[in-house]
């Protein structure tokens, strides 16, 4: 898109994704003419992407694939990485979650669970394949928990990650309902609500409609099943968009010239970026890699003079007409740039590398030059500011020295020497300016530097105090240290030594026990001995004392028996 353009879609893109963060109530804003908001804030809340196949069996005569989120990672850049469709889910959920477990807590007596008898059950081949009427029947006597479960099974499959299992059954789940010729807006009309949002998400691929916060209308999801409304959550616009009569919006099913790429098929929400390109007349829109992997950004003349020099331009397979590119780029960046992240800004130059990468136009190689310059500067530490600024001034720079304005003039007529004159002071003016800008730049970044390097200064000087006041800290500790070792050492010899003396000592107790021990048994023999002559020298006693005390009965015996005898003697 031309720089003269850019400003005027902007405007025409203002409110695209105005009230679709909740995914309620989409389709009352379908009236509205807008366009994607390629340079306009991201909406509000998380995105959750999902890659999803096309819609149109147009554009896939040989079956179509059920891709999974990791595919995505897979991609090369070059490979249509724009090839996936989001919305905006991740608010609603959580407020669903948050509902229901207040429901939950609030209606405990709700919770009953209703057995379907098998006769009752049915599969989503099933629904896929049986009549509406019939279906619509049965789903009307089952119980919404089996309904949900049946929902559920199918986000399931949409999900794809169950391999090739998943991926064959979703595609004969979609080529049994896109081969039916009875599913019409007449009979759909007839189906139950869990009915017509299954066969919708199995037409389309998209697990969004199947979401219990989606809430759409049931004239809305018919008209998505038909192709009459765009199958963007988001953007639930009336097709073909804005009345468009060209042969794309015309005969490709579901396609949406509002939100989706003309050559994918397919729709996401990235704005602020080199990622889409639109068209200067159509408005139609495509992902820069699609645009470079078919070849529709090429070398061609001017679309301002239709003469001149080639430049590198897009040519639009919506309407066949070209639009030049270094002046859409220039105005993305000025526009969006100071706004961009660090991975932002490295994934847009990387954008703008590969899409002048075959430029063969001095300017569009040395912007190729530039934004491979920057993303290796900024790959080796360069910060997002100055890689901004300096692309930002080399776009200025390019403009100044564009060889178009020291050409001849306007048909091939030569100027005036003096107006020749006049453009070259003008250029010299305007480079002197530049320069002088890019010196006043540098003084200021010389300053900050020097700052900086007081700033380093100082802080080396505080930092070599600290080191000092540290070591001298370190000897006074080392310093009590060798004090408490000499001190430990002296308490260890004094420990050694009272151990010492303890030891004698012991042993002088011992010795002392031995010889008090062995006075004690002497004592005891010797007083057992005294104790025994006592007692002998007293029984030597007594057995004399009887010995004298018989000796005198005896001779008191004897004397008595003499005196009588002499009595005898006398009386006889």
């Amino acid at each position: 898109m031309s720089r003269a353009s850019f400003m005027g879609c902007a405007d025409r893109k203002n409110n695209w994704l105005m009230g679709t963060s909740s995914g309620s109530n989409i389709h009352n804003q379908s009236s509205s003419k807008m366009l994607p908001p390629r340079q306009q804030p991201r909406s509000g809340g998380l995105q959750t992407s999902l890659s999803l196949v096309t819609s149109d069996p147009v554009l896939s005569p040989d079956g179509q694939e059920l891709r999974s989120n990791s595919d995505n990672i897979r991609e090369s850049p070059t490979e249509s990485a724009s090839s996936r469709e989001t919305w905006p889910a991740a608010d609603v959920v959580m407020a669903k979650k948050m509902e229901n477990g207040k429901a939950e807590i609030d209606c405990p007596e709700q919770s009953v669970i209703h057995r379907v008898s098998s006769a009752d059950k049915i599969s989503l081949r099933e629904v896929a394949r049986e009549q509406v009427d019939v279906i619509s029947e049965k789903m009307h006597r089952l119980p919404d928990e089996y309904l949900e479960e049946l929902k559920t099974g199918l986000r399931v499959i949409l999900e794809g990650n169950g391999g090739s299992q998943h991926r064959e059954e979703f595609l004969t789940l979609q080529r049994l309902v896109q081969s039916r010729t009875d599913l019409t807006a007449k009979t759909l009309i007839r189906a139950h609500r869990v009915q017509l949002e299954i066969l919708v998400a199995i037409n389309t691929g998209i697990q969004a409609f199947l979401h219990p916060n989606i809430s759409l209308s049931q004239t809305s999801l018919i008209e998505v099943f038909v192709y009459k409304r765009c199958r963007n959550i988001a953007c639930q616009n009336q097709l073909p968009a804005e009345d468009c009569t060209c042969e794309i919006c015309t005969n490709r099913n579901g396609f949406c010239n509002l939100c989706m790429c003309v050559i994918c098929n397919k729709f996401d929400f990235e704005v602020n970026t080199c990622r889409w390109i639109g068209c200067d007349l159509c408005s139609h829109w495509t992902h820069t890699d699609c645009a470079i992997r078919d070849g529709l950004i090429c070398m061609g003349t001017s679309v301002k003079t239709g003469a001149g020099p080639s430049e590198m331009l897009f040519r639009c397979r919506a309407c066949n007409r070209t639009s030049e590119l270094l002046g859409w780029v220039k105005d993305v960046f000025h526009h969006c740039a100071p706004a961009w992240e660090r991975e932002a800004l490295m994934r847009e130059l990387d954008f703008v590398s590969r899409i002048f990468r075959g430029s063969e136009d001095p300017r569009g190689r040395k912007l190729f030059w530039k934004c491979e310059d920057l993303i290796d500067k900024m790959k080796g530490g360069l910060v997002e500011s100055s890689a901004c600024r300096a692309i930002l001034m080399f776009f200025q720079e390019i403009e100044v020295d564009s060889p178009k304005s020291l050409e001849n003039g306007e048909g091939g007529r030569l100027i005036a020497p003096q107006d020749a004159c006049n453009r070259i002071a003008e250029v010299v003016h305007e480079a002197i300016r530049k320069m002088e800008m890019v010196a006043d730049e540098k003084m200021r970044m010389f300053k900050k530097a020097r700052l900086a390097l007081e700033a380093c200064d100082r802080e080396l000087e505080d930092k070599s105090r600290e080191v000092a006041e540290l070591q001298s800290e370190r000897k006074k500790k080392k310093l009590q240290v060798e004090e408490l070792e000499r001190i430990v050492r002296l308490k260890q010899a004094e420990a050694d030594m009272f151990q010492l003396k303890a030891n004698e000592a012991k042993r002088e107790a011992d010795r002392l026990q031995r010889i008090a021990l062995a006075k004690t048994d002497k004592s005891e023999e010797e007083y057992a001995s005294s104790y025994l002559k006592l007692r002998l020298s007293e029984a030597e006693a007594e057995k004399q004392y009887l010995f004298e005390k018989i000796k005198l009965q005896e001779s008191s015996r004897a004397s008595q028996s003499s005196g009588g005898v002499t009595l005898h003697r006398q009386h006889i």
